[in-house]
């Protein structure tokens, strides 16, 4: 728009109203230097109807304009007019400035509005992160009703789906810290909250009576309620709960754009605490599985010492493709126990998944265990029909207490042979070998019977100990003779010392390497009488006394 010098058309609009200037659609006001108005528009004669020609500006036109003005500001000043807001543009010339006033209302609404999504926007994001920081239920159902409170009402409730006969919820005032609790409650006592919880879309707040919440909505102390939300928090397939806003009486009540706001929000929280609750089931799930494939706690048995010790081929894991197990067996030779050891082909959950199967098959061929051959040979059957094609290799060992000493039946299925050290600290290979489990339609197997004295141990290991690679340059294997040399050293050393020196060794000469999934299980003869009276059955049932 041309700007017309106000000077030259200041009388023709005190007399006629003609000039060019006069109907544009902004506000014009010239003002000179001593204060006056010397001439206006008609748009700024809409604006001020107590200003005109002549008369002073202050207590004519807004205060911050003619303000603005005694200051001679050179710069764009703001203000509002009956709740507009406009920007007032200086242009001086000669003993005056005019004054051009631009609406800026919708401008500023527009960029209010703008403002008010960047920061929901931004709470949404940061609401995210926050709720999926974690996924355990009840820290979810906090984190939730505390930035609920915190940026959406004066206090919210967040209540998960019933557990029983009681739902689990957790409230928290703006300022407070959450509170959790377990409600023996109606929810349709509460208006939209039964169908909240069953994920039905929620109830406008308008057409609920703050005057009729029940008190087991209302936090301790928080005073007349002016206006409630109620919104349901969906999860991934099953609704994840209910969220509760209230906001007190001295405030106003909740916008059309602020229930959509909570929406958006409980939307966010819904899919954190869905997601909490399917990891809490599959974590039940697998740690209901997973009893069964971890190698089992061993200690005396039928007279015997038995111990163990396993380590996954990987640290953050607690399960892999080596196993151990101790059975107390019936055979015709009387009461003994059956020691397994094995190592399944792979590493991690697949091979783990076979070694559970392995060890409840062999539970289940228990009234075999007096024949090995034939055991193996019906397990061999049984892993022959298996579709990933995996092969096992086992290592048995029946014992049996007979006086001071302990009576062992060994045989090897595809393993390394057993390691026996004596009291003087000399090591033996037990005599014994056989061919893989799962391979061949036919095995053959070879058994052998050592008898161990007071002190001395039959010690049971996967090659996950002898090829475990490390030492002073990280290449070289643990080898056979190491740990013959550490078994010699552990003569005459209990069974639970035994296994934790040979893991300890071999950990050590891996360092921070890769290696193999390692187990070891030992066999030990206790020294020390055996106190038949108890049975010697658990820890301490042997007096130190010679035999």
């Amino acid at each position: 728009m041309p700007v017309v010098d106000p000077a030259r058309t200041a009388p023709a609009v005190a007399i006629d109203g003609t000039g060019g200037w006069a109907a544009a659609p902004a506000a014009a006001v010239v003002i000179d230097r001593s204060g006056t108005i010397r001439a206006l528009n008609e748009a700024a004669c809409l604006l001020f109807p107590a200003a005109g020609a002549g008369c002073p500006a202050a207590g004519t036109v807004a205060g911050w304009l003619a303000g603005a003005h005694d200051r001679g500001s050179p710069d764009v000043v703001r203000g509002e007019v009956d709740e507009r807001a406009f920007a007032a543009h200086p242009v001086p010339h000669g003993e005056a400035v005019t004054w051009w006033l631009v609406d800026e209302t919708d401008a500023r609404s527009a960029r209010e509005a703008l403002a008010r999504e960047r920061e929901r926007t931004t709470f949404l994001s940061d609401a995210s992160a926050a709720l999926l920081g974690s996924l355990n239920l009840d820290r979810c159902m906090e984190v939730a009703a505390r930035l609920a409170a915190q940026h959406l009402a004066d206090a919210a409730l967040v209540l998960a789906p019933a557990a029983g006969a009681s739902f689990p919820a957790v409230s928290c005032v703006r300022g407070g810290e959450p509170a959790r609790a377990r409600l023996d409650i109606d929810p349709d006592e509460l208006p939209g909250l039964g169908e909240a919880l069953q994920g039905f879309p929620p109830v406008p707040s308008r057409w609920l009576d703050p005057a009729s919440a029940p008190s087991w909505v209302l936090p301790d102390g928080f005073g007349p309620v002016g206006s409630i939300v109620v919104t349901p928090l969906p999860g991934h397939g099953v609704p994840a709960g209910a969220l509760v806003l209230l906001r007190r009486g001295d405030r106003a009540s909740f916008t059309d754009q602020e229930e959509l706001f909570a929406r958006l929000f409980a939307a966010r929280a819904g899919a954190a605490m869905s997601a909490a609750r399917v990891f809490a089931l599959q974590a039940s799930i697998t740690d209901t599985l997973m009893r069964e494939l971890l190698p089992p706690a061993l200690e005396q048995l039928g007279g015997v010492e038995f111990a163990g010790r396993y380590r996954p081929a990987r640290d953050g894991e607690r399960i892999g493709g080596d196993f151990y197990d101790v059975h107390s067996a019936v055979t015709v030779e009387g009461e003994e126990s059956l020691a397994v050891l094995g190592d399944v082909c792979g590493k991690g959950l697949d091979a783990a998944v076979l070694t559970g199967k392995i060890r409840t098959t062999l539970r289940a061929l228990l009234p075999m265990a007096g024949d090995h051959h034939r055991l193996l040979r019906l397990l061999n059957r049984t892993l022959g029909g298996n579709a990933d094609a995996r092969y096992v290799t086992l290592v048995l060992a029946s014992a049996r207490r007979e006086g001071a000493t302990v009576r062992l039946r060994v045989t090897c299925a595809g393993h390394p042979p057993p390691l026996i050290v004596r009291a003087g600290g000399r090591v033996e290979e037990a005599d014994t070998q056989g061919s893989l489990i799962g391979v061949l339609p036919e095995i053959e197997s070879v058994s052998a019977d050592v008898t161990l004295a007071p002190g001395e141990t039959c010690l049971l290991y996967t090659d996950g100990i002898i090829e475990a690679k490390g030492g002073p340059l990280g290449d070289a294997m643990f080898g056979e003779d190491r740990l013959k040399q550490a078994v010699a050293e552990c003569a005459n050393m209990p069974a639970d010392a035994v296994v934790e020196r040979v893991q300890m060794l071999a950990s050590q000469w891996i360092g921070r390497g890769t290696h193999d999934d390692m187990a070891v299980l030992a066999i030990t003869a206790p020294r020390g009488r055996h106190l038949a009276a108890v049975g010697g059955h658990g820890r301490g049932r042997y007096c130190a006394g010679p035999y």
